[in-house]
């Protein structure tokens, strides 16, 4: 299973056949002409989505590790805490926090299609939205987690949750021992991408 390094093409990421492109351009027109939503507003949207990188969730996942009040806010309004840290969320769909301690271990997977915390995290992995990926880790997640590096204990329990539509969420990765003394930067450029979506741990 395929890491934080560069990924083969994908047909995920290849451009829309003609017939979707001048579909959605068809769209695109419609809204515009029925003043519900304009094209430029679309396209201030994609671009500020496809300019979302993991940057965002690991700040997040920097400060719950740094600061109790943070967590506990976090925990009960994910969107509110991100905030805090001017990161803007949409109201919809809700976005939860998964914590990972030593006898939980939490891993994200979109079994229908590929939803994805994008604001905090941008844009998914090509192996996320794999079908390899997203009904392998369901049946067999210790196997799936192995072939990223990642061994859970027998004795800890391992927790596949199924993103939707409606629900996305961010796995708070159990902070690694001796980071005691780094400072919140150094916190967050520990932080992976993998490990936000709970297929890595985070080590020194």
């Amino acid at each position: 299973m395929p890491h934080d390094h560069p990924h083969p093409t994908s047909r995920d990421h290849s451009e829309p056949r003609p017939a979707f492109d001048k579909l959605l351009s068809q769209v695109l027109a419609k809204l515009d002409h029925s003043g519900l939503l304009t094209s430029a507003e679309v396209t201030a949207q994609i671009e500020d989505m496809e300019g979302r990188t993991p940057t965002e969730g690991a700040r997040l996942v920097a400060r719950c590790w740094a600061d109790p009040e943070f967590l506990d806010l976090a925990r009960k309004d994910l969107p509110a805490a991100a905030a805090k840290l001017g990161v803007s969320m949409p109201a919809h769909p809700v976005f939860l926090l998964l914590e990972n301690t030593e006898e939980l271990h939490h891993v994200v997977v979109c079994t229908l299609c590929s939803c994805y915390p994008r604001p905090i995290l941008g844009p998914p992995p090509v192996w996320y939205k794999s079908r390899n990926y997203r009904s392998r880790v369901v049946v067999e997640p210790r196997e799936v987690l192995a072939e990223f590096g990642t061994v859970i204990r027998e004795k800890a329990n391992l927790r596949v949750v199924d993103s939707t539509a409606d629900c996305r969420y961010l796995v708070l990765p159990l902070r690694p021992r001796g980071t005691e003394n780094l400072t919140e930067k150094e916190l967050a450029d520990l932080v992976t991408r993998d490990s936000m979506i709970g297929v890595t741990n985070v080590s020194m």
